[in-house]
């Protein structure tokens, strides 16, 4: 691999070395620098070719810099970037139009991140909860699923089972409860008990940082079913499982429901700025008043222009069926590695994993490495899953040459 100075005006080396030095260490990155991306691929400074197979978590589903997007980025950027909620722009209420007709909802409420559509949503089932379902006021409980990761936020992190989202960051929001994740039945029990006062379920059709965890075929569709018995609000998290990832436009749309409230973000963009989404009815999202909730950068000029071409690429380019195919070939040939470090392969789509079993002291970061070494970068989750979500852009032919890297790198490693 060359030493040489391609792309930008400072090393691999002297860029990792800045962040550690001056940024805060809430990351533990591998160990490579991204200077450039186009399409499935991505280069360091000195030039190095890579796949990504993270696409920034589900967030470059159109591929980096995709040329339809930027052009409506650079387009929109000479002309008006920012004007705030306090008056009307003439790109919101032509991108809110479009959003919900492309989903099939009524209303949204664009915000910026995963976490602040997630907290959105957590207000307005709330807010349902106490003016339509006629829960007594400071009394809503919000139902999570163990093993979930909805963002980074206090009230987040309140309804994550997971230690290092937790330890040191109490008190925690009340009005939350857990249960198991793939377990119908646990929230019929909690519904049974605690339904009166409960607003909605908040929950990931697949979790995606558990390690692409794909509940049983009927799971998603059982717990709409009982929230529709129990009055409760059903609301998808779909902000790394939407955009055609798993191979349908939303994660839900296998199990043939249509969630109250869909949350989305990450490819709501493309991966060029930060954008999402809450989508719902007019009943739930007309709880909220103005004053109540909002955003500076929500549904900014800019934003609203970029999301706009992002969505298009999706059907301009049939990346929900590409996803469907392709994530079916990559499992296909990920079962055929004979390999004692592979103990399950699975996903939906293009969003996989493989659970590896340590084996002579090789964990998932170990493999990870490797494949960077051979030229492909995914990331562990959990130290012993790998996640494999490359851009829906990639070629049948660029995945092959994807497949022969991660086989490669495996069987030697065994």
């Amino acid at each position: 691999m060359s030493d040489k100075l391609v792309f930008g005006n400072i090393s691999s080396k002297e860029s990792m070395n800045l962040e550690e030095t001056y940024g805060a260490h809430n990351y533990h990155p591998l160990p490579v620098v991204i200077a450039k991306g186009e399409g499935a691929k991505v280069w360091d400074p000195e030039g190095n070719e890579y796949y990504d197979f993270l696409s920034a978590y589900s967030a470059v589903n159109q591929g980096h810099c995709h040329p339809k997007i930027i052009n409506a980025l650079t387009d929109q950027a000479n002309i008006l970037t920012l004007t705030s909620r306090a008056f009307f722009n003439n790109k919101l209420g032509e991108y809110e139009k479009f959003i919900t007709e492309f989903f099939g909802y009524e209303m949204v409420l664009p915000m910026n991140t995963g976490a602040e559509a997630v907290e959105t949503a957590i207000k307005l089932s709330r807010k349902w909860g106490y003016e339509k379902k006629g829960i007594e006021e400071n009394k809503a409980i919000i139902i999570f699923a163990e093993g979930n990761f909805h963002g980074r936020t206090i009230t987040i992190v309140s309804a994550s089972t997971d230690p290092d989202c937790r330890k040191g960051f109490g008190p925690f929001t009340p009005g939350v409860e857990k249960i198991p994740y793939n377990n119908s039945q646990a929230l019929e029990d909690i519904l049974q008990k605690l339904g009166k006062n409960v607003a909605a379920f908040i929950v990931e059709p697949i979790q995606g940082e558990a390690g692409v965890f794909v509940p049983d075929e009927n799971y998603i569709k059982d717990c709409y079913d009982i929230c529709k018995k129990h009055n409760v609000l059903f609301v998808a998290d779909e902000v790394q499982t939407g955009i055609a990832r798993t191979g349908k436009l939303l994660c839900c749309d296998h199990s043939g429901i249509k969630p109250d409230i869909v949350i989305l973000g990450k490819a709501i963009s493309g991966g060029v700025l930060p954008v999402s989404a809450v989508l719902s009815s007019k009943e739930i999202m007309l709880t909220i008043k103005p004053g109540e909730h909002g955003s500076t950068f929500g549904g900014f000029p800019l934003a609203c222009t970029v999301a706009k071409a992002a969505l298009e690429v999706v059907v301009e380019e049939n990346l929900t069926e590409k996803a469907e195919k392709l994530g079916k070939l990559f499992r296909d040939e990920m079962r055929k590695i004979d390999s004692p470090l592979i103990q399950l392969v699975r996903g939906m789509g293009l969003l996989n994993a493989l659970i590896i079993k340590p084996k002579d002291g090789i964990e998932a970061w170990d493999v990870c490495v490797k494949l960077k070494k051979n030229g492909l970068l995914a990331k562990p989750t959990h130290q012993h899953i790998i996640r494999f979500a490359p851009p829906l852009v990639i070629t049948e032919e660029q995945l092959m040459e994807c497949v022969e890297i991660i086989k490669s790198t495996i069987l030697n490693l065994s």
